[in-house]
């Protein structure tokens, strides 16, 4: 099969928002996702949220640890008070853009067919605020979106996200130590073999598998018949992102001289890849089938990234 870098349009929401934020200093999206140390792994959370990212890994962690291997920092605040928060908004925006999130993406109603909470987290860059309404670049592919001011409040506040908090904000990015890309993808690895060795941060819901252990809870949840809303969540969502950003982080690894495990990363996009039109066409055999062979290849990867 023919090995090339995936070029075009998925949910790299967070990635794209830091690039906007970065600059014109800031690596490419592929480097972006891989230094968040999302792709090594997956995680089944509370037993039955499925995604294709490392165990105990979110995005607002994959930021922050982005941040600290690039050379660069940036001021967190989050603020549970909505007033004090957006009034804050206003104040950081007199010095640039703002980074938000994580929000709820269903309360975005710019992007059509949303209409109130989903569970779907997302993040924004703002570029100005007013009494009525926030402006922002939605890296979902909207550009200078207008969002009501209602709405923006009832998103910012991310009530129905499974992690963060409320009015949470990123500002004052500040380069520190000129790194290149190839040096912060080698320093984001030891946390990558961290979790692939079954260590997470905590705080994770009760019954959350990581893992291969979750690539086989999954297939047998798949393979016991059709869950619409499983389903929906798969075929939207978790599955193009995991194809994406292993298939990148692959990619990046082969830069680094880790070919061994870039070819595991390389096989479990593959493997991740080809579900999705299993899915979508209710073949939930050879679905979970594929996720049973997926999951040894998390324990192929953290030897790999150990041995060498």
């Amino acid at each position: 099969m023919i090995d090339i870098p995936y070029r075009g349009s998925g949910p790299y929401c967070y990635a794209h928002s830091l690039a906007m934020m970065l600059g014109a200093a800031a690596p490419g999206a592929d480097v972006l996702e891989t230094v968040t140390g999302s792709p090594f792994g997956m995680q089944l959370i509370g037993g039955s949220l499925p995604f294709f990212d490392a165990f105990g890994w979110d995005p607002d962690l994959g930021i922050g640890e982005a941040l600290d291997v690039l050379g660069w920092r940036a001021e967190t605040t989050s603020e549970p008070d909505p007033d004090v928060a957006f009034s804050r908004l206003l104040e950081s925006l007199a010095d640039g853009p703002v980074l938000l999130g994580p929000v709820e993406m269903g309360h975005l109603r710019h992007q059509p067919g949303m209409t109130g909470p989903i569970g779907a987290d997302h993040f924004l860059v703002a570029l100005a605020a007013d009494a009525g309404s926030v402006t922002a670049h939605d890296p979902q592919g909207y550009p200078y979106a207008r969002i009501p001011r209602a709405d923006f409040a009832a998103a910012w506040r991310a009530e129905t996200v499974a992690y963060g908090k409320p009015h949470t904000m990123r500002t004052k990015f500040v380069r520190h130590t000129a790194v290149d890309d190839e040096a912060a993808i080698v320093a984001s690895l030891p946390r990558a073999i961290r979790r692939l060795s079954g260590e997470n941060d905590g705080g994770l819901p009760p019954g959350t598998l990581g893992n291969g252990d979750a690539a086989l809870a999954l297939a047998d949840r798949i393979a016991s018949g059709g869950d619409p809303e499983l389903r929906g969540l798969l075929i939207h969502f978790v599955v193009r992102l995991g194809a994406r950003r292993t298939a990148d982080a692959a990619a990046c690894l082969r830069r680094v001289g880790r070919d061994e495990a870039a070819a595991v990363l390389t096989t479990q996009a593959r493997l991740i890849g080809s579900v999705q039109y299993d899915l979508v066409v209710e073949d939930y055999a050879r679905a979970a089938a594929t996720l049973r062979t997926l999951a040894p290849t998390y324990e192929e990867l953290r030897r790999a990234l150990t041995s060498s």
